[in-house]
């Protein structure tokens, strides 16, 4: 493999481009069974038993087994084992492995490759058709014969060939860029002009036209509301508990997979938390099994987190199953109990989500013991309560 850098001879200054050959083989295997072994031997020395041709790399190959050899000075002592070039060709350069098989199942095949080891001269090149490599003396012939390779005067004979090309490597020659994908602004369109839309959903008096199929596509609530239970002729549906913004919001992010970043806004305070339209999704995200909504609103209100607002995110987080904004709630409220606990916030979750106390004081728990060996995090929860640090809602960092 080889990177060869070519400037424009009209432009020796400008930039220069790249290309980049690749050699390897393409590799085929053949398998040769010689059946009446013991036929064949006397059929004569440089007489040869062939293969059916087979294809690898564009040519055609077939393998000769000599049962009383090749070479006459060798007097029929060894058998001889080569492969054939069966197919017109020109200095074509290929690897080889023959392999004998053990027919005992003890798997001590007798294998002479090309493979896997560095050749001096490199690949074997055969001029032409006809061409032949392999070995005169393959096998003594006695040896074989009282071997664990002849079973039933039958001898299996594998062969691989693998024949070297090269070539320019077409993925940096002729690049091709795929642009981003737009699915969600063809279905963002088709939320915009509503063609086709066969259902209305009315939203405190605002009529949304939508699309059954889209919608049972992205939510299983959807799917259950519109097929499941038999109701595919209903043309409007009265969402309560919802703001208009809030749904058109949703169906936003049910066309276009986004969120429509303009009316975004959190606020770290901890009463307007749960007044942001990122929670009033969360929210809808729950009620129509949105998964990916359901995360996408959890990563929002996660980087908002501040000490005066993580009992509301806490609260937000449980009611709504959003278990990853969740343990980052209860993991940032007891590295910093103290100032949690000084916050207007906690008394909202003291007097709403009694329940969640418990689920606090187990993570702090856990917290001290991973805190023990951290440093930095090595404070009690009892000198955090005795701390008179920051209490005036400003946010405090988490400890890494």
């Amino acid at each position: 493999m080889s990177d060869l850098v070519i400037t424009d001879p009209k432009n020796p200054l400008g930039t220069p481009s790249s290309s980049r050959s690749i050699t390897e083989t393409v590799n085929g295997s053949h398998k040769f069974v010689i059946q009446g072994y013991s036929l064949a031997k006397g059929m004569g020395i440089g007489k040869h038993i062939a293969s059916e041709n087979f294809t690898v790399g564009g040519y055609q190959w077939a393998i000769y087994f000599y049962p009383d050899g090749k070479n006459p000075e060798d007097n029929s002592t060894y058998v001889s084992v080569f492969i054939a070039l069966a197919s017109e060709g020109t200095d074509v350069r290929a690897l080889f492995e023959l392999t004998l098989i053990d027919q005992s199942g003890k798997g001590k095949d007798k294998v002479h490759s090309h493979f896997d080891r560095s050749l001096e001269s490199g690949p074997y090149t055969l001029k032409y058709r006809g061409s032949m490599w392999g070995y005169k003396r393959f096998f003594r012939r006695a040896m074989l014969e009282s071997s664990d390779y002849l079973k039933d005067d039958c001898l299996k004979i594998n062969c691989t060939v693998g024949v070297v090309v090269s070539a320019i490597d077409c993925s940096r020659l002729h690049s091709i860029q795929v642009p981003e994908s737009d699915i969600g602004a063809h279905f963002g369109m088709l939320l915009d002009n509503m063609e086709g839309s066969d259902i209305t959903f009315n939203v405190a008096g605002e009529k949304f036209p939508a699309h059954k199929l889209v919608l049972a596509a992205r939510s299983p609530a959807f799917r259950s509301e519109f097929f499941d239970k038999m109701v595919e002729d209903e043309q409007e549906v009265s969402v309560m508990n919802m703001e208009p913004k809030v749904f058109k919001a949703m169906l936003h992010f049910v066309y276009r997979d986004a969120l429509p970043e303009d009316e975004l806004v959190t606020s770290g305070s901890s009463s307007s938390i749960s007044e942001t339209l990122t929670a009033k999704l969360l929210a809808a995200a729950d009620k129509y099994d949105l998964g990916r909504l359901r995360r996408v609103c959890e990563s929002r209100l996660c980087q908002d987190i501040s000490v005066n607002s993580v009992s509301r995110a806490l609260a937000l987080a449980d009611r709504y199953h959003a278990t990853e904004l969740k343990g980052v709630c209860l993991r940032f409220a007891a590295e910093n109990l103290a100032a949690v606990m000084r916050s207007d916030g906690f008394e909202y979750l003291k007097e709403n989500f009694p329940s969640l106390q418990s689920e606090l004081l187990k993570t702090v728990a856990g917290c001290e013991e991973d805190c023990s060996s951290g440093g930095g995090k090595s404070l009690s929860v009892w000198a955090q309560l005795s701390d008179g640090g920051d209490t005036n809602g400003r946010r405090v960092r988490q400890r890494t």
